[in-house]
């Protein structure tokens, strides 16, 4: 890969796709993804990307392909040291962690067990309670982490919700990730399920605001030269900010946020 081009990618893209393409919809098989992901280190967006991401129960098989990349691993309450004990061997970078409802054991558990120099994000249930996990969580050295869609109607959370989410992180300087129904940078109606699907771009634009009904304002937008307009015209500041409270999220495919971005005019491609 050539430096120069990696470096072509903007900062507030550097990293935020992390490689979900093990998971549904995209359902890839690892035999397949860890050359895939092979390619996309090797690509001139790799700047763009950040971790394969994989589940606990397929670790024996990652291994057996001998990925020399940083892999996410993806576990549920008390699999932890299962998870770390598969991925030996692996270049771990981060832990994904489906909390349930009790996100103050989750943290126990991580503050037991992760290695230093592993990161964490937690998954937070979509929930009344969803205050209660973001306690848990400040001031702890983990991200939170959302559901923003998935294969039903019900798992895509209102824009209401999701401002309610960002602003509740915002208010205890605590850091996120986001994952599912994001491959698109803008906010629209999936044509064949009806389902609304909010954009990444939508959500690093809000992920700067303090102010709810601005939020909300926000990942309603399905303007994409609205959208485009307002990210070219963020300080490198202002980038900073958004990027070190939305880190990341997961996307089962790496090339359709950066076609998104390319038709958009956000970002150069060779």
């Amino acid at each position: 890969m050539d430096l120069g081009e990696a470096m072509n990618v903007p900062e507030l893209y550097r990293g935020l796709f992390d490689d979900a393409a093990v998971f549904p919809p995209g359902d890839l098989p690892l035999a397949e993804a860890v050359p895939a992901h092979r390619a996309h280190r090797a690509a001139w967006y790799a700047g763009a990307v950040g971790p394969l991401l994989a589940p606990v129960d397929r670790l024996a098989e990652l291994r057996a392909l001998e990925p020399e990349f940083e892999v996410g691993l993806v576990v549920g309450p008390g699999r932890l040291a299962e998870a770390l004990k598969a991925a030996d061997g692996l270049r771990v970078a981060t832990v994904e962690y489906a909390a349930g409802e009790d996100v103050r054991a989750a943290v126990a558990e991580l503050d037991a067990l992760l290695p230093e120099g592993v990161g964490a994000a937690v998954e937070l249930p979509r929930s009344e309670r969803l205050e209660d996990g973001l306690d848990a969580l400040a001031g702890s050295r983990y991200r939170a982490k959302y559901r923003t869609g998935g294969l039903g109607y019900a798992a895509f959370p209102s824009v209401t919700e999701l401002a309610g989410f960002l602003l509740g992180c915002a208010e205890r300087a605590l850091p996120y990730k986001c994952t599912a129904g994001l491959h698109n940078a803008v906010r629209h109606t999936d044509l064949g399920t009806g389902y609304e699907h909010h954009g990444f771009l939508n959500l690093l634009l809000a992920a700067g605001s303090s102010d709810r009904s601005q939020a909300v304002e926000l990942l309603a937008e399905r303007d994409g030269a609205r959208l485009a307009t307002a990210v070219e015209s963020l300080t490198e500041h202002q980038i900073a900010a958004v990027r070190a409270s939305f880190t990341s999220f997961g996307t089962c495919s790496i090339a359709e946020p950066l076609e998104d971005l390319a038709r958009l005019g956000l970002l150069e491609t060779p």
